[in-house]
């Protein structure tokens, strides 16, 4: 939900959306894979909270909730001439609307948080023949 060019755009929006105010004080952040290439690094994460605290950029005009959140990000990292180039960061917001009890998942191909667990814990993918 959310688009930041150049320098300025980048401290900016971690400055007022990020450092001290997505992070609330239950936040897990698990590891799930990180793929690193001449000048990209892949990370994903899954993240899980209790939505205590307005987010913004995730969750626009949306009052706490209380309710759990759990998200798998996937950030891809590029670098060139030794500096971050570009910082692209994606989610399931379908997911994370569901979550919330913003959107009916019923007829569509969505789910919960069932598809971010599935992202840190291959396990629980069904294997189909």
């Amino acid at each position: 939900m959310a688009r930041v060019v150049g320098r300025g755009g980048v401290r900016t929006f971690y400055r007022d959306h990020l450092v001290g105010k997505f992070f609330p004080p239950d936040v897990q952040i698990t590891s799930v894979s990180r793929t690193v290439g001449d000048n990209h690094v892949v990370k994903e994460l899954f993240i899980s909270f209790a939505h205590m605290t307005a987010i913004d950029w995730l969750l626009p005009g949306v009052v706490p909730t209380g309710k759990p959140v759990e998200i798998a990000f996937c950030a891809v990292v590029g670098f060139k001439d030794g500096k971050i180039s570009h910082e692209h960061i994606y989610w399931d917001q379908a997911g994370v609307l569901v979550q919330m009890g913003l959107l009916d998942p019923k007829g569509l191909p969505v789910s919960g948080a069932e598809s971010a667990r599935k992202v840190a814990n291959p396990s629980l993918l069904r294997r189909r023949m």
